[in-house]
């Protein structure tokens, strides 16, 4: 590693810091919010009583495995928009997998209205939780698909409606995302136990 001169502003720009700064930076990122990280710990463990004593059986392969993994780390370090994106990945997932493994025939690309249209036609979700599912899609596609701020769904027109910062309006939606996502990890088949 190149180490930088604190006094040459041209080096700063085009140096690639030291070691010893990106643990610096790394250190400091882990100290930053603690207690929230730490709060947000606990509400994945209390949420997650509901869940199998033997585990979760996990429809959707890989990619809902690692949907899961990583959602749940996005939650606890308050990176609140993958949180949201990556609870909708797992949901849609794990469904269809659910519904293939189930015996549907699935087109070769389901959609998720598709997939909660099947899953309510066999009644393995209730009217309310399908509610929830769609909610949880319409907070992700103004993540993942431009909104200008005439727009309902979007972030920063939310924030100006309830009069709040929009990173606490993405906080809400991520504890929503993590608490829908959990209750239906905790339905029979998935639960274990």
């Amino acid at each position: 590693m190149n180490e930088v001169d604190p006094d040459d502003d041209a080096a700063d720009l085009f140096s690639t810091p030291s070691d010893v700064a990106l643990l610096q930076l790394l250190l400091a990122d882990l100290h930053d919010d603690l207690a929230g990280r730490l709060g947000r710990y606990h509400y994945l463990i209390d949420h997650g009583r509901t869940l199998g004593s033997g585990g979760t059986l996990l429809f959707g392969g890989t990619v809902a495995h690692t949907a899961l993994i990583e959602a749940r780390s996005s939650f606890v370090h308050g990176n609140f928009a993958a949180t949201i994106l990556l609870c909708q990945s797992l949901a849609e997932n794990t469904l269809a997998g659910f519904l293939h493994v189930a015996g549907e025939d699935l087109p070769p690309k389901v959609g998720f209205h598709e997939t909660l249209k099947r899953c309510s036609a066999m009644r393995f979700l209730s009217s309310g939780e399908i509610t929830d599912l769609k909610r949880l899609a319409d907070l992700r596609n103004p993540l993942s698909h431009f909104r200008n701020v005439n727009d309902p769904a979007s972030l920063v027109r939310r924030s100006v409606v309830v009069g709040e910062l929009a990173e606490d309006v993405l906080a809400q939606d991520a504890h929503f995302a993590i608490a829908t996502t959990i209750r239906l990890m905790s339905k029979a088949p998935f639960r274990v136990g």
